[in-house]
């Protein structure tokens, strides 16, 4: 969470004396009491909605367990893409397995190879890359031409070629030869229509594999909607299921928004970015599903007090302060506020306050120790954010891989991935806490190396701008001179996309014995930065991601 503003210098009252002090202006919340609003606005799923729903959902299990098998890919790729399939876990898992274990590798189809390639290794299962290679030409040097010529079948391979990991070059090339192509067919609009053309824009932009479920959900529901061969019933249930859970969504901001209007950030911390609805956003891409509504509280009340305190550390903390709140938080115990500056009091004492009340959560179903591991882990972040202050202090610029050390932590996405995990029940079990704690974890470690190389891309020139802490880019080109800032982001972009391939490698079972539905987390955590960060820092800057929040959690999907 990089600051991209204007640097300025002011002179604040703090409870002690006038310091002077390096901060940002920041952009003001977009939101308002917009979000309040909406919530009150919003319908109750009333009986007759829950009976309608019940019905419909009934009737795509149906179809689910009853359909051919060369019905049923399409058939299941479709519930995924319309954000659905959370329903249908045990019917999915159970046709994609008697998939795998009766796979056979004689179909030529392009887009029926690509499709079920996706969808089992999305699943966990391994299907070798080289199934590809047929698609070759008699030199089995580059995929044939006439491929092009299969619009279809070259977007399927396209999306494919995303679930590649390391080594797997074939998958490379076809990434490569199919991003040349569909670029090209959606540039000039003769080669396809003009609907083909925008799915092939939106494709290029926002593959399946790193887009959120709900964006993917909303944007594909219009897409179904057009299409001819579309199954009315199973549209029908996508679109009152996006509804009725954005409707739970909504309530949940707006209890979550009343919590954050009693810290007044605004008056009490002004220095801050007052970003609660962007960061429920970030949460809901991470655990999206109704019965997560606990771990969707929590964890966004976490990250909002987590941004609260990077921007402590980044820009208005006194070097004397932020050693002082470093050893509160390491100390985790109220009596020690005393020492704070009226300013820090009230961001230790919400703090702790937040980690209570999900313990109280948890003591309800005997979970209550697995708190322990996010407040350790929150004990490393702290103190990985004092050490970069300490950096910025000196005007030290470690190596590249001292650097690293401490800027994954500091993406506190180690400790976003504990805490959601404390949300979701009993499946979370110890081994799930002891396997995210544990270094190195190669999963979540890619996950960090994601978020850590987007932000740094897309913020360091904002950086310089004020006294900050050196980036990973200026780390890199002081470490090994004569290397240029375009050398250089472009080696982090290869880091990132090695990043991704290394958390589609963690899928592919056996991994040890951590449910896929908990990996899924941490892939929505790097689908998130993918969205956030892609091309700016939407976080810092709230109106490069306003239309992807208006689209899930302000409007509604027509009916």
């Amino acid at each position: 969470m990089s600051s991209q503003v204007s640097e300025f210098s002011a002179s604040i009252q703090t409870d002690t004396s006038d310091v002077k002090r390096h901060t940002t202006s920041y952009h003001p919340t977009l939101w308002g009491d917009q979000i309040l609003t909406h919530a009150s606005d919003s319908a109750t799923n009333d009986a007759t909605t829950e009976q309608e729903f019940q019905g419909l959902r009934q009737e795509v299990r149906s179809m689910l367990t009853s359909t051919k098998d060369n019905q049923k890919l399409c058939l299941i790729n479709a519930v995924q893409r319309l954000g659905v399939a959370y329903h249908f876990e045990r019917e999915i898992e159970d046709a994609l397995e008697n998939l795998y274990n009766n796979y056979s590798d004689d179909d030529n189809n392009l887009y029926t190879v690509s499709l079920r390639f996706r969808l089992l290794r999305q699943q966990g299962y391994y299907v070798p890359s080289d199934v590809f290679n047929k698609f070759k030409d008699d030199q089995a040097v580059k995929f044939k031409e006439s491929l092009i010529n299969d619009v279809a079948g070259m977007l399927c391979l396209y999306e494919a070629a995303h679930l590649g990991i390391l080594g797997e070059d074939v998958l490379d090339e076809a990434l490569a030869f199919t991003t040349s192509h569909l670029e090209s067919m959606a540039s000039d609009r003769n080669q396809v229509s003009p609907q083909l053309a925008e799915q092939i824009t939106h494709a290029l932009n926002r593959p399946i594999r790193r887009n959120l479920p709900r964006l993917e959900a909303r944007y594909y529901i219009d897409i179904y909607s057009g299409d001819d061969s579309k199954n009315q019933t199973l549209l029908n249930f996508a679109k009152l299921d996006f509804n009725m859970l954005q409707v739970q969504h909504q309530k949940e901001l707006s209890s979550i928004t009343e919590w954050w209007k009693n810290l007044d950030v605004e008056t009490n911390l002004p220095y801050a970015r007052n970003r609660v609805v962007e960061v429920y956003f970030w949460i809901m891409g991470v655990l999206f599903e109704g019965k997560y509504s606990f771990a969707r509280r929590l964890l966004t009340k976490a990250t909002a007090m987590a941004s609260i305190i990077d921007d402590t550390y980044d820009a208005y903390g006194t070097y004397e302060e932020l050693k002082l709140f470093t050893d509160a938080i390491r100390r985790w115990d109220i009596n020690t506020i005393d020492v704070l500056p009226d300013y820090m009091k009230l961001i230790y004492r919400s703090v702790l306050d937040v980690y209570s009340e999900g313990e109280e959560e948890l003591s309800k179903d005997g979970r209550s120790y697995c708190m322990r591991y996010a407040i350790e882990e929150t004990k490393n972040v702290i103190g990985a954010y004092f050490t970069e202050a300490k950096w910025c202090n000196e005007g030290y610029v470690p190596k590249i891989e001292e650097y690293l050390d401490t800027a994954l932590v500091t993406s506190n996405y180690r400790l976003m991935a504990i805490l959601a995990f404390l949300g979701m029940g009993n499946i979370a079990n110890q081994e799930v806490f002891q396997w995210s704690s544990n270094q190195p974890n190669k999963m979540i470690k890619a996950s960090e190396t994601i978020s850590r190389l987007m932000d740094d891309l897309v913020s360091h020139e904002y950086e310089k701008k004020r006294q900050h802490v050196a980036s990973g880019v200026e780390c890199y080109m002081k470490q090994y001179e004569g290397v240029s800032k375009e050398e250089v982001i472009k080696l982090f972009r290869k880091e990132i996309s090695n990043a991704w391939k290394d958390i589609n490698e963690e899928f592919v079972k056996p991994t040890a014995a951590i449910p896929i539905t908990i990996l899924m987390r941490i892939l929505n955590l790097a689908r998130v930065m993918d969205v956030i960060y892609k091309d700016d820092d939407g976080y810092t800057n709230p109106h490069v991601i306003k239309h992807y929040i208006d689209s899930v959690l302000v409007n509604p999907v027509p009916v």
